[in-house]
């Protein structure tokens, strides 16, 4: 019995992978120098796919599913091995089983910064970060090209290479989207899904799919963000009082985190400048309410402007203003019976009759006394 079992032992009746570790992306089934006996059960699960390999030569491909190893199942392997009516005694080959489920989550980033040209700001670098899916669609294509006789294959050993792949086409990406660096934010969706466009034409060549691919950040040089973030705050205060006040509140904390009471200088320094600030704010204060006082000043409103008609010859004339009318008494043109209307009166009345004209005749000097 001894000498049975161990025979027994050298013959594999089972195949199968059960992944302990989810970052796993390739494994050899374990065989060592035993062989397979005709009639073993191949066991692949779900998110699965066992590949068979003779020789260093690609046989054949299972998905999901429970098979019983024979001649049938075998057709490739059958052809390598010419097996040309079947197969009674064990053989050995090679069985790698592939993930195929979607790896999630996976970090990206640029390990460098990266020269952008930007219409507003010309050069500059910047750095960005995000996230992607990747998952297996040709299993014989990475097995190939990707893996090669690895007995077990783990994410993290493609992983560089991913990356390098990954921010090569997200620079291509950046420079084809036309978008410029302040719109970047507001455009993290737009951007990552022009990437993943073009990430989807490079990667078939491995046998990989990126199924998603996000932009979580892109962040700029701490000198240009700086002056970003002042411009924004200007904008936001609006003048030089409002700045006064943010700038003081920036040297109040500075004060508070050097500890101005532990006798260094640094105390005494942001006291000082906080008193040139507040005196700038005082006078910038003053400016401001004197600019208000006279702004709330009431002016009058111009006096109205008195226009007349006219009746000269029997015909309508005018309207004339005040100083006009004056005029035409002066040369006679205009005298106390001469009829005249505005707006307001009822019907035309005589010159010497309405009272804003009265006091034109009533200055004229009378007719000269009879010789």
């Amino acid at each position: 019995m001894g000498l049975w079992n161990k025979l027994k032992n050298e013959f594999i009746d089972l195949i199968e992978w059960l992944d302990s570790d989810n970052e796993t992306m390739v494994y050899r089934y374990e065989r060592y120098d035993n062989e397979i006996k005709n009639g073993a059960k191949l066991i692949v699960r779900e998110s699965q796919v066992a590949v068979f390999i003779n020789e260093g030569q690609v046989a054949d491909v299972f998905g999901p599913g429970t098979y019983e190893l024979k001649t049938q199942n075998l057709p490739v392997l059958s052809k390598l091995k010419g097996w040309k009516y079947g197969f009674e005694s064990p053989f050995k080959a090679e069985v790698y089983f592939l993930s195929t489920k979607r790896f999630t989550n996976k970090k990206w980033g640029t390990p460098n910064v990266i020269p952008v040209r930007d219409a507003d700001f010309g050069r500059v670098s910047i750095r960005a970060f995000g996230t992607y899916s990747l998952k297996v669609m040709d299993p014989v294509k990475f097995l190939t090209e990707i893996v090669g006789t690895d007995d077990e294959f783990n994410f993290d050993e493609i992983e560089g290479e991913l990356k390098s792949i990954l921010v090569s086409n997200f620079t291509t990406s950046i420079g084809q989207s036309g978008l410029s660096l302040l719109d970047y934010a507001s455009n993290y969706k737009k951007l990552g899904d022009f990437a993943q466009e073009i990430l989807a034409q490079e990667f078939p060549a491995y046998g990989l799919e990126i199924s998603k691919f996000t932009i979580t950040s892109i962040s700029l040089p701490e000198n240009l963000q700086e002056k970003l973030d002042q411009g924004t705050g200007m904008n936001m205060l609006g003048d030089l009082n409002n700045y006064t006040q943010m700038k003081t509140a920036d040297a109040l904390s500075d004060a508070a985190k050097g500890g101005m009471g532990n006798g260094g200088g640094g105390g005494i320094e942001n006291m000082m400048g906080m008193a040139m600030m507040q005196q700038m704010m005082n006078q910038q204060t003053m400016v401001n309410q004197n600019k208000m006082v006279q702004n709330q000043q009431i002016m009058p409103p111009p006096p109205p402007v008195i226009q007349f008609f006219v009746t000269l010859n029997g015909q309508q004339a005018g309207p004339f203003d005040a100083n006009m009318i004056m005029q035409m008494i002066q040369s006679k043109q205009i005298t106390q019976q001469t009829y005249v209307w505005k707006q307001g009166m009822p019907s035309w009345m005589p010159a010497g009759q309405v009272p804003e004209l009265a006091q034109y005749f009533g200055a004229m000097p009378p007719p000269p006394p009879p010789m």
